[in-house]
């Protein structure tokens, strides 16, 4: 499963930031060694005193506990739809900011930037 494509390093990093304190403390020492300093299999094995078999299964075991922490609590899924809502509102305010004639009530720029900076906050 260690696929180190960008798109999955990106992957495991969210859902280790959010599930890594849900891992056992040998699975989140294989995962920071592979995914933030980046060492081989081989390395990692030098490092650990173990062979590259056991540092494999190790580290697919904590990957697979990640993807399963995801499936069961589906915290990632739930902040890429905020994030996702939010960028959504953003362009409506924006939009709504564009389309107030000049001259405006400066109550409604203002309701327009908070609302914008609520945004944010998300």
């Amino acid at each position: 499963m260690s696929n180190r494509e960008p798109k999955n390093v990106a992957e495991i990093a969210q859902l280790f930031d959010l599930y890594g304190g849900l891992l056992t403390e040998k699975k989140r020492r294989i995962i920071s060694l592979h995914y933030e300093e980046d060492l081989s299999l081989s390395e990692m094995a030098e490092e650990l005193a173990v062979s590259r078999a056991a540092v494999y299964d190790s580290l697919t075991s904590a990957e697979r506990s990640l993807y399963e922490y995801e499936r069961v609590l589906g915290l990632l899924a739930g902040q890429k739809e905020r994030e996702a809502a939010a960028g959504t509102i953003r362009a409506g305010l924006r939009a709504l900011r564009d389309l107030a004639p000049a001259g405006t009530d400066g109550r409604v720029t203002a309701l327009l930037d908070e609302m914008s900076t609520a945004c944010e906050r998300l």
